[in-house]
């Protein structure tokens, strides 16, 4: 099996066939890695991984998913290499280009994800940037499969809609055929351009994208997800952000208003007491520590898809 696409920019690069398969070997290697098998897969292959941002989930997931596969992560922050002393992105993803096999990149501006893909000849994965996180969208919805058996569910996106995460989901959620219902206040809305992709997935794949202020909305919902209201980058926002968006806080007033069944979901950190309760994280509903270990599985078999 192997994906069309070399690189992983935005999960708007990925076919519906695409995502299948990371779905099908993320399966495969999470059930076969409980059982206590090993996989070689990517035996003495090395991955850079450049961080402009720091990261507990990222860092961590994207290590322990080298070692599982049988190959090596090599840590590469900010200040480890010469792009923080002028060296330009080209000239960087050209000589890390003779030496690793591939390279995941967290990072502020979008645009530097783009100029790595360009100039190398190894796959490039996307791990975060200002407007995309495809890889935490795609262990979310592989995650709300493995709970909801399907994914032409309701899924209502609570607070900042402006974000990378909420982008992302939008996009895999226009993928799949979900109805995603975006609730934000006036001035947090999605990007633009983001809302045009996902309108035009929708019409391919018959899911629906709903954008509102209206807390109402998320009625019925399948799943309610929230993310940090003060994301790295926007913390001189704070106080404002915070009083914008406290009546979208994720409690358990908000949930009883989805569907019974529903899920609750946080890409995490959470900042308990603001965008969610300790009520609801800590419920029976919260599936958060399951969508957070499920963001290893999802990258390992990315790394083994683009890698191999």
């Amino acid at each position: 099996m192997q994906l069309s696409v070399k690189d992983l920019v935005t999960v708007n690069d990925l076919s519906r066939r695409d995502i299948d398969t990371i779905f099908d070997v993320t399966r495969m290697l999470k059930t076969e890695t409980k059982a206590g098998k090993r996989h070689y897969i990517l035996d003495g292959k090395s991955l850079g991984m450049i961080f402009e941002k720091p990261s507990t989930r990222t860092r961590v997931s994207f290590e322990v998913a080298m070692t599982q596969l049988g190959g090596h992560a090599l840590y590469l922050s900010k200040n480890d290499i010469q792009l923080s002393r002028g060296e330009t992105i080209e000239d960087t993803a050209r000589v890390l280009s003779r030496m690793v096999d591939g390279l995941i990149a967290r990072v502020y501006e979008h645009e530097k994800i783009e100029q790595l893909a360009l100039n190398t000849t190894i796959p490039v994965i996307n791990a975060l940037s200002d407007m995309y996180h495809p890889c935490q969208a795609l262990a979310d919805f592989y995650t709300i499969y493995e709970y909801k058996h399907r994914f032409d569910v309701k899924v209502a996106y609570v607070g900042d809609g402006n974000n990378n995460v909420t982008h992302s989901l939008m996009l895999l959620g226009s993928k799949l055929g979900s109805h995603m219902i975006i609730a934000s206040p006036n001035g947090y809305e999605p990007d633009k351009s983001v809302i045009h992709m996902s309108d035009a997935n929708n019409e391919l794949s018959n899911g629906t994208l709903e954008i509102t202020d209206d807390i109402e909305a998320v009625d019925s919902a399948d799943v309610i997800y929230t993310d940090t209201w003060v994301s790295m980058g926007k913390e001189a926002e704070q106080t404002k952000r915070i009083e914008d968006l406290k009546p979208y806080q994720v409690n358990p007033e908000l949930m009883a208003k989805a569907d019974r069944n529903a899920i609750f979901m946080h890409c995490l950190p959470a900042h308990r007491g603001y965008e969610v309760t300790d009520e609801v994280i800590d419920s029976d509903q919260s599936v958060v520590w399951e969508e957070a270990e499920n963001r290893l599985h999802v990258q390992k078999a990315i790394l083994a898809l683009l890698m191999r």
